[in-house]
């Protein structure tokens, strides 16, 4: 009776053992499933342009746009998705594409960095195809990386890209519109002349957001009860002083990565390159201005209001006679905004393209 209680004991614990296994492998699957399931692959085609645009009243630059646009095409994905995008340039000079914030984990030579992760960049009328993971997610950017004192600096080769996370944090699902700022400086001095300026004894006298110094920029609208995402971007050379009247900023991801402590303020300090989201409960209503507060930067060529400065609005309130942006015409995408609900995939705003440049082909001199 003993040997055969043992043997049983011994059978029990093999199929509890065999059925553990299984059920293991099972989540297992399932969890691959699921993630397999999230993420999706995704092919885009990008040009770059030579255009003119229009950055403040009078003040008209020549630069390279990511499909003729500045800012260039919102890149909006889910974490894990399986990217390509080929890149067409149309320009006179090499360029590249850096996927600014990006692991490139195993995956370096998609990096965008001539002579050290491609071996040389992408000649004038060339295709080049980049091909990566969107493994990080959050705000995030993309920039030439050729001459990017120039080329970024103050040509407006920049766009966005966000990638959303397969587990949000509980902030994020609070947040009832997106807005996106990228924030850069431009050499009046260099306006129309390709190859020339963003030198260190070279200096911005235009500061803007999305491309537009005030008036040219867009009011922040918002009704009482919203929750806004403010995803400020370093695109330029130069550092920038957010300050919102009448609200605080948490501040919640820098660099794309959730803060563990977050922290309010009312003046955050945007440096080149870096990407940091802020949290605002519109809980204020009014008219605030919202602007940077390094206050040559709120000028355009030293003259006030201009630059980096919009308004945030609430829904109902009136338009004084005197009110610098009655009969504004708006633009609801200006920050992306429309743009981040349409789902996944790459998104531009019309209005932010340039007028085509017909220019005499050129190699560049190295």
């Amino acid at each position: 009776m003993g040997n055969r209680n043992i043997f049983l004991a011994g059978k029990m614990r093999h199929r509890l053992v065999y059925h553990f296994g299984l059920a293991v492998s099972l989540l297992l699957i399932m969890l691959f499933i699921s993630s397999s399931a999230y993420a999706d692959k995704r092919e885009f085609e990008l040009s770059i342009e030579e255009v003119k645009i229009h950055v403040a009243p009078g003040m008209d630059y020549n630069v390279f746009a990511f499909n003729g646009k500045v800012p260039g095409p919102l890149f909006h994905l889910k974490e894990g998705d399986d990217v390509t995008v080929h890149v067409t340039n149309n320009t006179s000079l090499p360029h590249t594409i850096h996927w600014h914030g990006l692991y490139q984990t195993n995956n370096w030579q998609n990096d965008g960095v001539p002579g050290v992760a491609q071996a040389s960049p992408i000649e004038a009328g060339d295709t080049f195809t980049y091909h990566w993971t969107a493994d990080k997610p959050g705000t995030m950017w993309y920039h030439c990386h050729v001459n990017a004192n120039e080329h970024v600096g103050i040509r407006g080769m920049w766009g966005p890209i966000v990638i959303d996370p397969k587990k949000p944090i509980a902030i994020e699902k609070t947040v009832t519109k997106d807005v996106i700022m990228m924030m850069s400086s431009w050499e009046s001095e260099y306006a129309d002349k390709y190859g020339k300026g963003a030198k260190p004894t070279d200096l911005p006298d235009y500061f803007s957001i999305n491309a537009k110094s005030f008036p040219l920029t867009q009011p922040l609208r918002v009704k009482k009860g919203d929750v806004v995402r403010v995803r400020f971007i370093g695109a330029g050379n130069n550092l920038h002083a957010m300050h919102s009247h009448g609200h605080d900023m948490m501040v919640t991801f820098r660099d794309g990565l959730p803060l563990k402590s977050p922290y309010s303020v009312d003046t955050l300090l945007i440096y080149p390159g870096s990407h940091n989201d802020v949290i605002m409960n519109m809980d204020n209503s009014g008219r605030f201005i919202f602007h940077d507060h390094i206050d040559t930067q709120s000028t355009n060529a030293g003259k006030f209001p201009g630059g980096a400065v919009t308004i945030i609005e609430y829904d109902g309130n009136p338009d004084d006679d005197w009110y610098a942006w009655k009969d504004k015409k708006y633009d609801p995408d200006f920050f992306y905004s429309e743009s981040m609900k349409k789902g996944y995939g790459m998104f531009e705003n019309e209005a932010f393209a340039g007028e085509p440049l017909a220019r005499k082909r050129r190699k560049a001199t190295r």
